[in-house]
């Protein structure tokens, strides 16, 4: 959900990544520059072996930060004169890099889209050199951000329509805390607490006050009566302090009716939930919301399904991917010419972290009614589906060129509603919080069946 600022958005200029990167990619590209090798067309591959374990999906996040950095990867003389001074790499290498410009093609889910084991989550086709010196920075943001979006997916579904509210900016790196609330909107949340996050992405920010502005007057009245007189009667209290319900009465009898909500932040945020509405009730403030916080995960959300409580605020276990702080997603070369220009299928072949060669095209079947049953993978070309059956890849680089509608607030808005469709064709396991597979195989179809 973007706020009206969406409308005020213009992009800036695109962030340098370039040397968001490990060495190593740099010196390949070296490598490879000496060998002749560099300039064979090749296609890399993004895709994870194995969802986090006891997850059912997971959702991809990142595409549109990571359109965003790829159009801004460029060597400028600060980034050359530091490789240059290091002795990263030659002078051959440098010359190379300072005329780079991606110039291929990215092809991927859509940003928002439900994923499973060895699916084709990105693919990437240019030459060796341009492909190669993207891996670090591509994994480094859709590692990240998959993973805060799987975790989000999962509280949005057990909040079972109650809004959340994404408030981990002061558990994590600052980066990363804007980052974390765009991938928690596109999976659902409704608000983010953190004013980067609004200003670049139009995200609806919210938010009153800590325990630190009441501890900061003489009393908590005085406190409530600053907070509302400043902000309104339909600001939200925060009512934990001391006595919760001493601050609800107090607060109900400063504000009336028009009291916008309560706020807990500690304790039996069950028992307190019915309490407090009760009391509210009584009182006469039957529209004065209750919001809980309090480092709720999932599996808090959903105890709290039959508690009287009208929105969730969750911090430290959304930014840190409650338990699964990475997709664990790995970009292998898929395939590549050899010397006559001929594409051959290349693959790792170590036992434990086998990749499958060749160019992956991708598709979810679906059954007459609409629900997903099967994630089929084409190799070398696109799997034959019936008339409900989806084609999964988008085509958002071509020939250099980013295409329109995947980045800034309009691609938070397309993410969003990406993500929302593609949960609701989901079987009805993918919506319970026990362990398990995943709710779909995954099943390959080679070149030529």
């Amino acid at each position: 959900m973007t706020s009206s600022s969406a409308k005020e958005y213009s992009p800036q200029e695109p962030p340098r990544t370039s040397l968001f990167t490990d060495h190593y990619e740099l010196t390949m590209l070296q490598a490879s520059l000496h060998s002749g090798a560099a300039h064979r067309s090749a296609v890399f591959e993004v895709f994870a072996r194995r969802l986090p374990d006891g997850r059912r999906y997971g959702v991809v996040a990142g595409t549109g930060r990571l359109l965003e950095g790829i159009a801004g990867f460029r060597f400028s003389e600060t980034e050359l004169g530091f490789l240059e001074r290091a002795a990263v790499v030659n002078r051959e290498t440098l010359d190379y890099l300072a005329d780079f410009r991606f110039s291929g093609d990215v092809w991927g889910y859509a940003e928002g889209e439900a994923y499973f084991p060895n699916s084709p989550i990105l693919i990437v086709e240019s030459t060796f050199a341009e492909a190669c010196i993207l891996e670090t920075y591509l994994l480094s943001v859709l590692n990240h951000d998959s993973a805060i979006a799987s975790a989000a997916s999962r509280m949005t579904i057990a909040a079972n329509g109650r809004p959340c509210i994404e408030m981990g900016s002061r558990r994590t790196h600052e980066e990363a805390a804007v980052a974390a609330a765009r991938a928690a909107v596109v999976a659902g949340f409704a608000s983010t607490s953190n004013l980067e996050a609004g200003l670049r992405y139009g995200i609806r920010t919210v938010g009153t006050a800590a325990h630190s502005f009441t501890l900061l007057h003489d009393t908590e009245r005085a406190a409530f009566e600053a907070q509302i007189a400043s902000m309104g009667a339909d600001t939200t209290l925060l009512v934990d302090t001391y006595d919760v319900e001493s601050a609800v009465r107090t607060a109900v009898e400063i504000a009336g009716e028009r009291l916008g909500a309560v706020r807990l932040d500690s304790g039996d945020l069950i028992g307190q939930a019915h309490s407090v509405r009760r009391l509210l009730d009584e009182l006469g403030n039957v529209n004065t919301r209750i919001v809980v916080t309090s480092d709720l995960d999932e599996y808090a959300i959903a105890a709290l399904a039959a508690a009287p409580v009208d929105s969730y605020g969750v911090g430290t276990a959304l930014v840190t991917g409650s338990g699964a702080p990475t997709a664990s997603m790995v970009y292998k070369l898929v395939s590549r010419t050899d010397d006559d220009g001929e594409f051959v299928s290349v693959a790792k072949a170590a036992k434990n972290k086998q990749s499958v060669g060749g160019r992956k095209y991708a598709l979810r079947r679906l059954d007459e009614r609409g629900t997903a049953t099967t994630e089929v993978i084409g190799v070398g070309r696109p799997p034959v589906g019936d008339s409900n059956d989806r084609l999964l890849l988008e085509h958002f680089i071509v020939k250099g060129e980013l295409q329109p509608g995947w980045t800034g607030p309009e691609g938070v808005e397309r993410a969003r509603a990406r993500h929302e469709a593609s949960i609701a064709e989901l079987p009805a396991s993918a919506r319970r919080m026990h362990r398990g597979e995943a709710v779909i195989p995954t099943v390959y179809m080679e070149d030529g069946e």
